[in-house]
């Protein structure tokens, strides 16, 4: 989109999906860094006041509300059966201004914070957090507590992005504009940051980013928790490692039944 649109009608465009802080484009993503200043522009114009929402579970008298404090211009949407998304019971929050594709499970609770974006046939198991202007692709397993970073400053920086059909395990973290390539399997513990350094054990590399050019996971790989050894004397001679994680292998057919979810379920 060119036209670069603010308020109300930004945050409509960004529920819609006709607008997205990143985009996919031929050889990479483009940073929006107009929208997220958009979605400042709307924080530093709106004030607290009191929000209420209607409470609908049945053993509740009728007309029961609960109340929060935050700012006005950024509701918890109430989504019409025409969404065609399926958010269970349970204190999960889908705020204004993100986009929940047709298709998706929200499994309480859980969290799509504003500027979002989590395509279509996704599911956000309990705990998981999508943070601001995260980028979440189609057929994308978030596990229980998965936590995917958000960003709103610096505007130019890049989201955390997971592309399609990638599962990202429970407990994980991604932050700092990490990118996990489409397919990717992100297992249970593993935190990335920008620059966390990656050991691909298939292809004997090591991998690892930048602030300004954060790491990216390649398609298909299949990564675990791992440990490499500290730097220095006093390290070595405690025994002492840090975190990494390792690239164990790359998606194959025992990878996709391991991590394939009953259609049932949805």
């Amino acid at each position: 989109m060119t036209v670069r649109l603010g308020g109300d009608a930004l945050l409509d465009a960004l529920e819609s999906g006709e607008v997205r802080a990143a985009h996919p484009e031929a050889g990479g993503w483009v940073v929006n860094a107009w929208v997220k200043a958009g979605i400042l522009d709307i924080f530093r114009d709106s004030e607290v006041g009191g929000q209420a929402l209607e409470c609908l579970a049945p053993e509740v008298p009728a007309g029961a509300r609960f109340t929060f404090r935050d700012k006005v211009a950024f509701p918890v949407r109430r989504l019409a059966a025409s969404a065609e998304v399926r958010l269970v019971p349970g204190g999960s929050a889908i705020r204004r201004g993100s986009h929940v594709g047709r298709g998706v499970v929200c499994m309480p609770p859980m969290y799509v914070n504003v500027g979002a974006y989590v395509g279509a046939g996704s599911m956000i198991d309990s705990h998981a957090l999508v943070g601001s202007c995260a980028q979440i692709g189609e057929g994308v397993h978030l596990s229980a507590a998965a936590q995917i970073g958000g960003v709103l400053e610096p505007v130019g920086a890049r989201p955390v992005i997971v592309e399609d059909g990638a599962f990202v395990g429970g407990n994980t973290g991604l932050y700092e504009g990490v990118l996990v390539g489409r397919g990717a399997v992100i297992g249970a513990g593993v935190v990335l940051t920008g620059t966390t350094r990656v050991y691909d054990l298939v292809n004997d590399r090591e991998l690892t980013g930048t602030r300004s050019a954060p790491l990216e996971i390649p398609e298909n790989a299949v990564l675990v928790p791992g440990t490499r050894p500290a730097r220095g004397g006093f390290a070595a001679a405690r025994g002492l490692a840090q975190a990494c994680a390792l690239i164990v292998k790359y998606r194959d057919e025992r990878t996709d039944a391991a991590t394939a979810l009953e259609a049932a379920l949805r």
